[in-house]
């Protein structure tokens, strides 16, 4: 590695071992915060430090091997150090590569029907099931915040939590517009229909992080209604939170208790604002649901199921699996891997990461 490399990891090696020492101090341990903050530090470099240091133990003893090569065994260890150190050096330049800040955070996951009328709710529907199956495989905890079923089943719009460390860095590449090849369970004449349904991934914001001006929204009360209008409530315990100055409206209406579907509305209207304003700050389009769906057409799509022959298929690495009924029950891994390692070739491609 050059100098500039070689003094990046120097850098982190000093920053941990500083994180060491202080998650030992006791005015740290008495500051709840503080010591969540340094041991989320101590956890992220806790790996790549001893990379660092395997890599310059094995760059010693290459020094060392190679100063006795005329003895087959050493030209022999001296081989395989230098394996051990490529190897080695991979891994760091990989740890080097800026992490997406957000990757760490739990998220809201929104899905809402796209083309298609009542074959695209069911399908909606569909969807939903199949994240938050795929979030109880990988351990993490789901609650549903708002949602409006589609008289004809599914969904006309469905706002999911999930918590758990490392969430938005696994749900994130479900953003996007996902398209159905299939005979609907309507369709009389047996004719494929294609529909579409868009998720949007919104990584959730702590209060403190959303400057959130309480006289900017307009809360409104109303009775809470089920398909077709029906009133399903007799007191008016559902919500609606009108951001004044972005426009942005929010609706929660699935809890008896008004106080809780206002504080699941806070929760969804500050993630949206947090994602406009990380849009903002990166001169991206503001709005995380435009940026992430388009307009939801069948021409805008990161992957296609195709029933007939039982297949999924991501165009964005052009990666199709022939499990769909599997994938459909949320086995996404093969698929959420593959575009992080994607993700992770195109990051390193752009320049050395240092």
């Amino acid at each position: 590695m050059d100098d500039t490399v070689a003094a990046r990891l120097d850098e982190i090696e000093q920053v941990f071992e500083e994180t060491e020492r202080s998650l030992g101090d006791p005015e740290v341990l008495s500051d709840p915060e503080q010591l969540a903050e340094l041991g989320k530090r101590h956890s992220d470099l806790k790996d790549v430090v001893a990379d660092i240091r395997r890599w310059r133990a094995a760059s010693a003893d290459l020094v060392e091997a190679k100063a006795m090569s005329s003895d087959p065994d050493m030209a022999q260890l001296a081989k395989e150090l230098a394996r051990e150190i490529e190897q080695l050096e991979d891994s760091i330049k990989v740890a080097l590569v800026p992490k997406d800040p957000n990757d760490s955070r739990d998220v809201l996951v929104e899905v809402r029907p796209g083309v298609g009328g009542d074959e695209a709710a069911i399908w909606a529907g569909d969807l939903t099931h199949m994240l938050l199956r795929y979030a109880d495989r990988s351990g993490f905890k789901t609650e549903i915040l708002e949602a409006s079923p589609s008289e004809a089943g599914g969904y006309d719009r469905v706002t999911i939590s999930v918590k758990g460390r490392g969430a938005y860095s696994r749900f994130k590449y479900e953003a996007g517009v996902h398209r159905v090849q299939r005979v609907p369970k309507t369709e009389s004449q047996g004719r494929v229909h294609t529909s579409t349904a868009t998720v949007a991934v919104l990584p959730e914001a702590d209060e403190v992080e959303v400057e959130l001006d309480l006289n900017d929204v307009k809360v409104d009360v109303y009775r809470s209604t089920g398909p077709g209008g029906q009133s399903v409530n007799t007191t008016d315990s559902a919500v609606r939170l009108t951001h004044e100055p972005t426009g942005l409206v929010v609706t929660c209406q699935d809890e008896k208790s008004q106080l809780q579907n206002k504080e699941k509305a806070f929760r969804i209207l500050r993630a949206r604002l947090y994602q406009i304003e990380v849009e903002r700050q990166q001169a991206e389009l503001a709005g995380a649901r435009r940026d992430q769906v388009g307009t939801g057409g069948r021409s805008e799509k990161i992957r296609t199921y195709n029933y007939k022959d039982n297949r999924v298929t991501d165009h964005r690495i052009g990666l199709t699996i022939k499990r769909l009924d599997q994938i459909l029950q949320g086995d996404l891994d093969e698929f959420v891997e593959a575009l992080a390692a994607d993700e992770q070739a195109r990051l390193l491609a752009e320049g050395d990461p240092a």
